[in-house]
Parts: C-alpha cells; structure tokens; sequence
C-alpha cells in the first residue's frame, strides 16, 4: 500500500466533468496526495479528446463499451494499491479540505468502511440522499409530480429521506449516497466492489448493504459537504427510468422486497 488516495471517476459523455476537473486543479494543484483517475465509458471522441488534455493532471481509462458506473470504479478501485479511495461522480464539486477532512475521519476507526458527506445542491439547499430503510412505495413516491400527494406523505418521506439526522454530530448510516464516498479499499475489494449487475441506479445502495452485511459501518458527516449538480436523469428520460425500474427489482430481488 501506498500513502496516495485514489480518486475514481466515472464518465460517459458527462457534461460537468470538465468543471469538475477544472474545480480540482485549482483545489490540489499537479501535486498533491490525491490521484485521478477517470475510466471513461465509450464516450464520444471529441470528449475523450477534451479529456485527454488535462494530461497527467489525470490517468484516463478509455472502455469501448459502456458497462455502467459501479464496473468502472471497480476497474479503478480493485486494482490500485492505494489503501483509500474516493468515488467521486462526474458532477460533483468538493474543496481540498472537505477531501482531507473526510479522509482523517476514516482513518479514525478501524470499523469504518466509508465516509459520506453532506450534499448539497449549487443554491446552497440540501439533498437528502441518505437512507436508512428502501421500499417500493417510498422510493416511487418521490417520483409522483403532484405537489399535492407528496405533502400528504410529507411526515413518510421526511423519515425515508432521513430529514432528522442531527446537523451537530455524525451520524452512522445505513446507505450513503455514491455521488461522493470515501472508502477504505481493502474493505472494498474484501465485498468484491459493486455488483456489476446494477448498470446505473441502486449499485451505491447495494454497495452500502454489502458493507453492512460484512459487519462494517458507515459514517454521515454534516460538517463536511459537497455540491452535487444533480439533474435526475430518471425523472425525465424514459430511458433511464427504465434503467432505474430495473435495478430496482435486482436490489430488492438481492435484498428482499418491502413495500411499504
């Protein structure tokens, strides 16, 4: 094992990445304890072209075929040598010291598998993206666009989405949200990484599951946040929403169904 921290990207025609880069060289500058890594998947060219300018700034993965997010980051992730990494989403903003913050924390106990932040959306509000519990009715509930139907179920979804987790301490946490995730790689690679089987969608809660099956925990920190420039690409393409319906019922399928 090394002392350097792998950063793990996940590309595919990804529109913020190259904010996102931009946003980290002017955070860790050409040298710092932190590597890139991008694995690319089949993207166009001119975009791999783009990329590949940002020269050894970053270590570019080019995949001719796109086999999802969580088989990328376990290209990564299994085979460095580095004892923790960061999976990092391509629309994800962060500042060198939430990084070496969130890093001092994991280090701080033997149990931990990984360290989640606070996120945020670019106005400053937050996404609750943590969870404690997944059923079926809670998680298509979020996709109803009456306004109406959710403020009936406002007080449910307030406890899916996990509203109440204290703003003045950490917190341990069932499931983490993959935009951002510090993990410890050898507790990583002893789960066997993501399951390839989720394309998109569910593969970070399936990782988070896994973890706590194996006996480790998972940490939630407030004090540490990032800025996530989410779109919800499964609210809007069909596409991708059946994409998301599918990994729906491979996680519950893994995990066993709960409805309500």
């Amino acid at each position: 094992m090394n002392d350097s921290i792998t950063i793990s990207i996940v590309t595919h025609n990804s529109r913020h990445i190259f904010d996102v880069l931009d946003n980290l060289k002017n955070e860790l500058g050409f040298k710092s304890k932190y590597d890139i890594h991008i694995f690319d998947n089949a993207s166009e060219q001119s975009y791999l072209n783009k990329l590949e300018r940002y020269g050894s700034f970053i270590t570019l993965h080019a995949c001719k075929e796109n086999k999802g997010f969580g088989y990328g980051h376990n290209q990564v992730l299994q085979e460095v040598e580095t004892s923790y990494g960061v999976i990092f989403n391509p629309d994800v903003l962060i500042t060198k010291d939430t990084l070496d913050k969130m890093m001092q924390r994991i280090k701080k106990e033997e149990q931990l598998a990984a360290v989640c932040p606070k996120v945020l959306n670019s106005d400053g509000t937050t996404q609750y993206l943590v969870r404690q519990k997944l059923d079926v009715f809670d998680y298509m509930l979020r996709f109803i666009p009456f306004q109406s139907v959710k403020k009936l179920f406002n007080k449910r979804l307030s406890y899916y989405e996990c509203r109440d987790l204290p703003e003045d301490k950490t917190s341990y946490i069932k499931m983490g949200s993959g935009c951002l995730m510090v993990v410890d790689v050898d507790k990583f690679k002893q789960i066997g990484g993501f399951d390839e089987r989720f394309f998109m969608y569910f593969e970070d809660n399936d990782l988070c599951m896994s973890f706590g099956k194996a006996g480790y925990k998972i940490l939630y920190t407030p004090f540490e946040t990032v800025i996530h420039l989410y779109e919800k690409g499964a609210h809007k393409n069909k596409k991708l929403f059946k994409i998301f319906l599918q990994s729906m019922v491979k996680f519950f399928n893994k995990w066993g169904w709960r409805f309500f």
